[in-house]
């Protein structure tokens, strides 16, 4: 149920962007991602990783952005949403990036020249998770 939520939120997120920021769309993403994530990691796990003491800024900007969505501003949201995403998830992103250069065709694609330089900052990490 967890995966499925999840994957109906990231679907609607991507058409609602798609769709020139649909309000709706967007605010039905927001809400089945967030419950889809509970759903797979558990209420308690996912309450621990939003609000951790060093996350607090990062959890901030994702639901204030899901907030701001809700009421009717989406580009300003989506804006806030996906900084506060990235800070959220940072730690993920040299696992994600080592993952996808042993995949063979976008590991190829992530090693050319001009791409390389840019997934080498990406896939860097000074913290962890």
């Amino acid at each position: 149920i967890g995966m499925g939520l999840t994957g109906f939120g990231v679907f609607f997120l991507f058409f609602g962007m798609i769709l020139f920021f649909d309000k709706a769309l967007l605010a039905i993403g927001n809400v089945l991602f967030v419950a889809g994530l509970a759903f797979v990691i558990g209420l308690e796990r996912t309450f621990r990783f939003f609000f951790q003491k060093h996350k607090v800024k990062a959890t901030g900007f994702f639901l204030g952005g899901v907030f701001v969505v809700l009421i009717g501003w989406p580009l300003i949201g989506m804006i806030l949403e996906i900084y506060g995403f990235f800070l959220l998830f940072r730690g993920f992103f040299p696992v994600v990036v080592g993952f996808i250069r042993r995949v063979p065709v976008l590991g190829s694609l992530l090693n050319l020249p001009g791409i390389r330089s840019l997934v080498d900052k990406v896939g860097e990490s000074n913290n962890m998770v």
